[in-house]
């Protein structure tokens, strides 16, 4: 079973501001570790608080909030920000 990668809205629009090369580092990322793969959990961390049942990818500073759909074999990617206003 291999998942795809859904994003958000608000997670594309991160993504248009971000400056190139760390979008281009972003996308990879994501290209390389979660699209296509057989266990999104490998590589992330389980949140917990006002974010319990998300999960949590570190590419540097920055951080990509996702849902992991397991019924329809998806990762909702949420949010993609840098660690300091990310969790707000």
């Amino acid at each position: 079973m291999t998942y795809y990668v859904i994003f958000s809205q608000d997670a594309i629009d991160t993504l248009k501001k971000m400056d190139r090369p760390m979008a281009a580092r972003v996308y990879s990322w994501i290209g390389k570790n979660l699209e296509g793969c057989t266990n999104p959990r490998r590589t992330g961390k389980a949140l917990q608080g006002n974010h319990a049942g998300e999960w949590r990818y570190r590419i540097g500073d920055y951080r990509i909030l996702a849902k992991i759909e397991d019924e329809i074999v998806t990762i909702f990617i949420i949010e993609i920000g840098h660690r300091s206003n990310v969790y707000d």
